[in-house]
């Protein structure tokens, strides 16, 4: 993951993008696992939702390794 990139003019680094869109996938995931009753079965919630949006992340900086590469 190396470069910038250009959102008019400001650049980031694609980490950030993609911490942005770790976040609002884990969080309709989280929605998702809270109307089925999973969390039920979760002995700490927050650290659940944190390992979640780790996987999630990690996820997609390996998808965004591949296509980049």
């Amino acid at each position: 993951m190396i470069g910038e990139i250009d959102v008019y003019g400001l650049f980031l680094p694609p980490l950030l993008l993609l911490a942005v869109a770790a976040w609002a996938v884990s969080a309709l995931l989280r929605r998702g696992l809270r109307a089925v009753g999973a969390y039920g079965w979760v002995w700490h919630p927050p650290l659940f939702d944190f390992a979640l949006y780790v996987l999630v992340l990690s996820g997609l900086a390996g998808l965004w390794s591949a296509w980049t590469a």
